[in-house]
């Protein structure tokens, strides 16, 4: 049992570092276009269209972020685990003995 929980844990962890380096990798390719973008525009045209990328990238980076980091301001911390729990705790309630 010690040996089972062990792996888990450790796939588990894994799985956590792999989501961060993806959020990290996501945010350094960011932060790389941001100046790509604007001098694009500066040399294409008036307009400021680099904006609407720039914009909608941060948006995405910026969930990507609570999403890796467990944050939800609506649902608050820790929101899943608790669920998960309740519907586990409600399933051992109704298994006869």
């Amino acid at each position: 049992m010690t040996t089972y929980n062990q792996e888990e844990r450790y796939y588990q962890a894994k799985k956590k570092v792999e989501e961060i380096k993806g959020f990290y990798a996501n945010l350094f390719i960011y932060i790389i276009f941001i100046p790509i973008f604007i001098w694009i525009n500066s040399f294409s045209s008036s307009f400021p269209w680099a904006i609407f990328p720039i914009v909608g990238w941060g948006i995405g980076v910026f969930f990507h972020g609570m999403e890796t980091y467990n944050y939800s301001p609506i649902l608050g911390k820790n929101w899943e685990k608790r669920k998960i729990k309740e519907f586990m705790d409600k399933d051992d309630e109704l298994k006869p003995f």
